[in-house]
């Protein structure tokens, strides 16, 4: 398996002139969410065995640069497990930044809000997750250059970028909230019932994405940040739930997001690693 990604990090690495240090991965309606200085644009169909975002709102391809004067990665869209791909594909581009240097990973998505706490708009921290809805993205023959068999996941969200987090947010007047994110395979929305259940287990938002993603860093040693963009309440607990809307309340928080993730490079770039 190994071969494949090493084919992909030879092609790319034949496309960028930097080694990126920070991932970021842009969800729903939010892939406009970030920019950066000379930036080098390769489509995930160019690289060599890799999967395609086929939803809208999710462009398909990475980006390398700088930002603040660091080299980051950031992946404009990401591939869904309910798009028919093995959670193993899903976790390939997260595989292949870590293999390209990266030592940290900010996850973004668009989800719908569990707890009372949150309404549409607001920016959730992920503090922890609920993974066990989908396959782990590690099983199957363990690859002892990611990580080892069995991982602790005990501390998959960094706490340490989470206290950062709390001070960025607290700095641009954000409604702080932490919180549990809980991942469903999709891509049929949740029912009232099932919402009912996710609060009884502690989740307090929900999605389609993010926690393989994180499983996957996390196996790799790689530091993780995740933010919620509330883009609706959860099935039940709000209007009728459409991916039209929930797009466009996600753009809609684009600026919102764009202005944290500048705020959090930043504070990568004052020593704060």
């Amino acid at each position: 398996m190994l071969f494949m990604y090493d084919e992909a990090v030879r092609y790319i690495t034949g496309k960028i002139k930097m080694k990126p240090e920070i991932g970021i991965v842009l969800g729903s309606g939010l892939g406009d969410a970030f920019t950066m200085d000379d930036p080098v644009y390769i489509n995930y169909k160019e690289v060599p065995g890799f999967p395609v975002s086929t939803v809208a709102g999710h462009k398909g391809r990475f980006i390398f640069g700088y930002s603040c004067g660091k080299p980051i990665v950031v992946m404009q869209g990401r591939v869904h497990y309910y798009e028919g791909y093995s959670m193993q594909d899903v976790v390939k581009p997260i595989r292949l930044m870590g293999l390209l240097g990266i030592r940290w990973l900010i996850l973004t998505n668009a989800a719908g809000g569990i707890s009372e706490e949150l309404v549409p708009g607001d920016i959730m921290i992920i503090s922890d997750q609920i993974s066990s809805f989908v396959p782990s993205p590690l099983i199957g023959r363990n690859i002892d250059k990611f990580g080892v068999r069995f991982p602790d996941m005990s501390h998959i969200y960094d706490e340490e970028k989470i206290q950062i987090s709390r001070k960025i947010f607290e700095r641009m007047g954000l409604h702080t909230v932490e919180g549990t994110y809980l991942q469903t395979s999709g891509p049929q929305y949740e029912t009232p019932a099932e919402i009912r259940m996710f609060h009884m287990l502690g989740a307090d938002a929900v999605g389609m994405s993010t926690a393989c993603e994180a499983i996957a860093a996390c196996h790799m040693g790689i530091r993780v940040s995740g933010f919620s963009a509330i883009s609706n309440k959860a099935a039940g607990l709000g209007a009728e739930l459409k991916h039209e809307d929930i797009l466009d309340r996600s753009k809609e928080m684009s600026d919102k997001m764009s202005r944290l993730l500048t705020e959090l490079i930043e504070s990568y770039s004052d020593g704060i690693e």
